[in-house]
């Protein structure tokens, strides 16, 4: 174990970036660093958070060096983990991923149907050209990554670098939805021991049990049947989050096997979503009105007055600690449970192998065990395969250059499933993405 680490943080342009850092600084006896890079191709965006971190660090853990870059040699060279979160097109692009279907009566969301196929064939280039710069300059450093879709970069970068078994794919949702359901019970979500199956954005829970071994499932979906559900951290929530977390009651009334992640819901009701969802201003509007102006207006305040105390945007969030939290894990070889992406390879034995499931898995520092799940009943093994084919498909479209089976993928998604408005769709979608995609032929 080393003294101290390198830690490289791609997309630090982003707006989640202030967290992190928070939980860096929170964690600094932890996870001691040496050097900080913020590392972005895009220097506007990066600059006030990059004024921001210097900031933060001078005075709350200044023993650290913080480089603010837009040179990879700089960013890459001898770290020991990546932390990627990177946007490929940045929200221009993601707003046209959701309009686009929406105007042909479908779901317009940012990482489910048409729109996360747009935005995924456009991070699969970025991720690849990332995986291998930082392989060219860090040959064992982690590669913990949050970009979206988690579930189809996952699967190409698997298709890419089949036996890189540093690179992990994360999502912090599970750990956003146990925030909640541990809240409707009076506890803390790390009481909570969850067993949790699916794909990303496409999974349930099947036991939350506490420390007494007592599965407490029971009790929360009643709770949620009774009163409703929301998220944890409400008040911080725009309004279209409070909808998404609302129709888990939906879902529960309905499908009551299991608690659903709240991406379901566009699967499970894709018209009533089409028809609910507003065509003029998406999520995309909601985040550039809100969060965006929000989190580089206090960035340029802090770096005004020249200190981050006090400052609405210094916490961390579920986000940022499980990151911080995978990487301590990784260090310290503590075994401890995380819900990730890993290959199947038979966790769940009667659905493809090469699938890319979101498990619960104990990490250390060889990277993580998952958990056997088992067979799982008829309703849920349908909906994963069909989701997994459009998946698969996706990456196949992209490293084949493959129109056909793009329209596959699309015809498939449970958002879609019309071959006529998949065809509508996927041909306005080349055309805006022209320069961002392989050419599909």
């Amino acid at each position: 174990m080393k003294n101290r680490y390198r830690i490289v943080i791609v997309g630090g342009g982003s707006t989640w970036t202030p967290g992190l850092l928070k939980s860096l600084c929170l964690k600094k006896e932890e996870l001691p660093l040496s050097e900080l890079i913020l590392f972005d191709n895009d220097p506007e965006r990066l600059a006030p958070i990059g004024g921001f971190a210097e900031i933060l660090f001078r005075e709350e853990n200044e023993d650290v060096k913080v480089i603010v870059t837009t040179d990879k040699d700089i960013a890459y060279r001898n770290v020991d983990f990546v932390f990627c979160q990177i946007r490929t097109g940045g929200f221009k692009m993601r707003e046209l991923d959701e309009k686009i279907p929406l105007k042909h009566g479908a779901v317009g969301q940012e990482t489910c149907g048409a729109g996360g196929f747009a935005y995924g064939l456009r991070s699969i280039t970025d991720m690849i050209e990332i995986v291998n710069d930082v392989r060219s300059r860090s040959r064992d450093a982690w590669i913990l990554n949050y970009t979206n879709p988690a579930a189809i970069v996952a699967v190409a970068l698997k298709h890419q670098f089949p036996n890189d078994d540093r690179i992990l794919n994360i999502c912090d949702q599970p750990i956003n939805l146990l925030k909640s359901y541990a809240k409707l019970i009076g506890k803390n979500h790390d009481e909570l021991d969850p067993v949790y199956f699916g794909l990303n954005h496409f999974g349930w829970f099947i036991h939350l049990y506490d420390r007494n071994k007592k599965d407490l499932m029971p009790e929360i979906k009643q709770k949620i049947l009774n009163n409703g559900f929301e998220p944890a951290d409400k008040a911080e929530r725009d309004p279209s989050w409070i909808d998404t977390y609302a129709m888990v009651k939906d879902m529960l009334e309905k499908y009551p096997d299991y608690l659903p992640n709240t991406y379901l819901q566009y699967y499970l009701f894709p018209e009533y979503k089409a028809r609910h969802l507003n065509k003029d201003y998406t999520r995309a509007n909601e985040v550039m009105d809100g969060r965006e102006k929000r989190v580089f207006s206090e960035c340029r305040h802090v770096i005004k007055v020249q200190t981050a105390k006090s400052s609405s945007i210094a916490k961390n969030e579920a986000h940022s600690d499980m990151i911080v939290d995978l990487a301590l894990a990784i260090i310290n070889n503590t075994n401890e449970s995380f819900i990730v992406i890993v290959p199947n390879d038979g966790i769940i034995s009667n659905i493809n192998s090469d699938a890319m499931v979101e498990v619960n898995a104990l990490v250390g520092s060889n990277g993580p065990k998952p958990t056997c799940i088992g067979e799982i009943s008829s309703f849920y093994k349908g909906l994963i395969e069909q989701q997994y084919a459009y998946e698969k498909l996706t990456v196949e479209a992209y490293f084949e250059n493959s129109y056909a089976k793009a329209l596959q993928a699309l015809t498939l998604n449970r958002t879609i499933v019309d071959g006529f408005k998949a065809k509508t769709i996927l041909d306005e979608l080349i055309i805006c993405n022209n320069g961002y995609w392989p050419k599909l032929k």
